[in-house]
């Protein structure tokens, strides 16, 4: 039997001049490879990172959780559902994730009926597409902004926790408190490398059936990307001149400017 010579493969999984830049990003590159493949250490990290995405999706959001920590505030907490009953339902039907529950709009006007108040802020943070980006994200911002509102002079609805939630939800529980500033907070879809990724949606006047045009949004906010710090800047920025003006979304635009100490470039958090 004739014998072929052995084939060796270059091996670029170490030594890789490509391997500084991965500093700057969360992105998928200077993997390297071994042989014909990729490493086994990225392999696996492509393998988890899709487990995380996937975990962030269907998990139940942990609302007692989230309650506890924001106990804090010695402010009330309600909470909502949508009319998706479940995660199923819920990602398959989106407009169900927008209308509130019969019982869930019966409460908010129960609440209504009993506490004869005016309110200028109430802030929703509903599960959305990843129930993590809630948990790690949700309770220390709202800590933050709900400070900050009340040092604006602005009060504040009791809070909302919503499961089964698009962003949309918040329009119609925004509508029944007539509260005239409407904080949505909502988990994003998850990608790849950002399974806690939280979306802050904020709308001027948010009532039942209103378009994405009154909307005005700050994505990212997570350790790796937007700091909640930055992001709670931007908002109270908004929110000051919606209130001065009178409208939100498409008319409203963010020309506020970040001090100097947050311009500094920080490197992102590895998260694999």
């Amino acid at each position: 039997m004739k014998l072929h010579q052995d084939v060796q493969f270059k091996t670029q999984a170490k030594n890789n001049e490509w391997e500084q830049l991965k500093q700057f990003t969360d992105a998928r590159i200077a993997l390297g490879r071994a042989g014909g493949s990729l490493p086994t250490r990225p392999a696996l990290a492509f393998q988890l990172a899709h487990a995380q995405a996937k975990d962030a999706v269907l998990k139940v959001l942990d609302l007692d959780g989230i309650q506890a920590q924001l106990a804090v505030l010695q402010h009330e907490v309600l909470r909502i559902e949508s009319c998706a009953v479940d995660k199923a339902q819920y990602l398959q039907r989106p407009d169900w994730g927008r209308e509130l529950s019969e019982s869930s709009r019966q409460q908010l006007k129960d609440y209504v009926r009993q506490h004869k108040e005016a309110y200028d802020v109430v802030i929703v943070a509903g599960d959305g597409l990843s129930a993590r980006a809630i948990e790690d994200n949700a309770p220390y911002f709202i800590q933050q902004l709900y400070e900050a509102c009340i040092a604006q002079g602005w009060r504040v609805a009791p809070l909302i926790l919503a499961t089964g939630s698009r962003v949309a939800l918040g329009d119609e529980a925004a509508q029944i408190l007539q509260a005239k500033m409407l904080v949505m907070l909502i988990g994003e879809r998850p990608g790849l490398s950002s399974p806690d990724s939280m979306g802050i949606y904020y709308t001027w006047q948010a009532h039942a059936g209103c378009s994405d045009a009154m909307r005005n949004c700050i994505s990212n906010v997570r350790p790796a990307g937007l700091s909640i710090q930055v992001a709670l800047q931007r908002l109270i920025a908004l929110m000051k001149k919606s209130a001065e003006l009178g409208l939100s979304g498409v008319q409203l635009k963010d020309e506020h400017e970040m001090a100097a100490a947050t311009d500094q470039l920080q490197r992102p958090k590895q998260l694999f």
